[in-house]
């Protein structure tokens, strides 16, 4: 049995109000919230975290590869699975790769991950922009989800089969070095993609001898919304087995859609349900999977519904800043310099996988690591010590309106982590008039910031906040 044995969603902590958009530039006011990636965040950062959240799980076994799709990019020539790699303090056998730059890539991560016959985490992650004013600004959203695929026991969507359909036409598209999309004649992409969506959703049922009886979540998304609900309106299934697209409450999350709405589903489904994921994207991809008795015994570390209730209000000109759409003024303080290439590879452990070191003589932790103990002073005898997933409490803090930082004030804190070990650090997806000694707090992958195009990456403290 082969198909899906973990997985994570990751969606971010702010939303931006539509109607915030309509006040500011006129026009019909809108209705409900988008996701939005905080200005410390990119589809690297938040690849990483619904990684975490999937590898979590007490039956995920360690990957052997990861595939890493987004139509974002943070970087270009350069990898940006490896940072991902690295964040998640992997050996360095495991292969780490980029399927990027299109929307259509999410569905061939878990498509490559479920065929590669070997544990593989797949990672899909978007964050969408549009010019201010536009449909894909005020329908779209950030979030990332990743999936564990292997063979066993543990699977809990045992994967059936599926169908692709691929055509080459232009409905959607942005050359490189553009941030906004431009869209075609909406009545075009409904008139390619309802009939590819229609081919695929039978060759799919037929090859798997599947009935629309049997389909008990139907999930349809993709870059077309019109096309979309026309694909759904034909597919002939039960009216309570199609899934809600979140868009009033997520937008669409473009790359990580299929993957954020097929999570949801497996939050609260029930063993030997069939779910169906129908990406339109360039053409139309479906893959039908099969829930097992495994699901009931799986732990998830959060739910899609439960990071959805959450979340906090971001203004609309905080929004336009932080995707560099609208420059404001910035402190009166020098600008950070570049990170160095050399020291960055060389402190790889600390820096992405946040690892720190504990005498092997007293057992005292050291972060960041160090050769000598600052309690015994023994030379060379440290072991490594991840200390990513663990939790921590806030020592003390202080809040800096002058530091550098897109979203002032800065908040710094001194945090001691449960079982040793104390280190300051910028705290993030935070309040500063609730910041408080005694705090709980977990750590995070962010950017801290990005100079002369080279991104620096490092871990942050955030509040804990459980779902309910």
């Amino acid at each position: 049995m082969k198909g899906i044995v973990a997985y994570g969603t990751y969606i971010p902590y702010y939303r931006l109000d539509r109607r915030a958009i309509s006040e500011a530039l006129g026009g019909a006011p809108g209705r409900g919230t988008r996701s939005v990636a905080s200005y410390d965040e990119d589809t690297t950062s938040m690849g990483v975290e619904a990684a975490r959240a999937a590898l979590s799980a007490p039956t995920a076994p360690a990957p052997e590869s990861i595939y890493f799709a987004t139509a974002a990019p943070a970087y270009l020539d350069k990898t940006n699975a490896t940072a991902i790699h690295a964040a998640l303090g992997l050996d360095p056998s495991v292969f780490a790769v980029d399927m990027g730059g299109s929307v259509r890539s999410g569905a061939g991560v878990l498509q490559a991950a479920i065929d590669a016959g070997r544990p593989t985490l797949a990672i899909m992650s978007d964050i969408r922009v549009g010019l201010p004013g536009s449909g894909d600004e005020t329908n779209g959203g950030d979030a990332a989800a990743a999936f564990l695929c292997a063979e066993g026991d543990e699977v809990i969507a045992e994967y059936l089969g599926g169908a692709n359909m691929t055509a080459e036409f232009l409905d959607r598209w942005r050359t490189p070095g553009e941030s906004a999309s431009r869209v075609w004649e909406e009545r075009f992409g409904e008139f390619v993609y309802v009939p590819l969506g229609a081919q695929a959703w039978k060759k799919a049922l037929d090859s798997t001898d599947t009935t629309l009886e049997e389909i008990d979540h139907l999930i349809v998304t993709g870059v077309h919304p019109r096309a979309a609900r026309a694909v759904v309106a034909g597919a002939g299934v039960r009216k309570e087995a199609i899934v809600d697209e979140m868009a009033a409450t997520l937008g669409n999350t473009g790359t990580a859609q299929a993957g954020i709405m097929f999570a949801d589903v497996l939050d609260r489904a029930k063993p030997d349900q069939v779910i169906a994921v129908l990406l339109l994207a360039d053409g139309a991809s479906v893959m039908l999977f099969r829930t097992t008795e495994a699901i009931t015994r799986y732990q998830r570390r959060q739910t899609v519904a439960g990071q959805l209730a959450g979340g906090k209000a971001v203004g609309y000109n905080a929004y336009l800043t932080w995707r560099d759409i609208l420059r404001r003024e910035p402190p009166r303080r020098p600008d950070p310099d570049r990170p160095a290439a050399p020291p960055s590879f060389r402190s790889e452990p600390w820096k992405y996988g946040l690892a720190g070191s504990r005498c092997q003589n007293c057992g005292t932790r050291h972060l960041p690591p160090q050769r000598v103990c600052l309690k015994c002073q023994s030379v060379d005898k440290m072991s490594s010590e991840r200390v990513a997933e663990t939790e921590a409490t806030i020592a003390t803090f202080t809040i800096d309106r002058l530091a550098f930082s897109p979203s002032p004030p800065l908040v710094a804190a001194v945090v001691d982590f449960d079982g040793g070990g104390r280190f300051p650090c910028e705290m993030t997806d935070v309040d500063p008039d609730s910041v408080k000694i005694g705090q709980r707090v977990e750590m995070t992958f962010r950017r801290l910031y990005t100079a002369e195009s080279v991104h620096n990456y490092f871990w942050k403290a955030r509040p804990i906040r459980r779902d309910s």
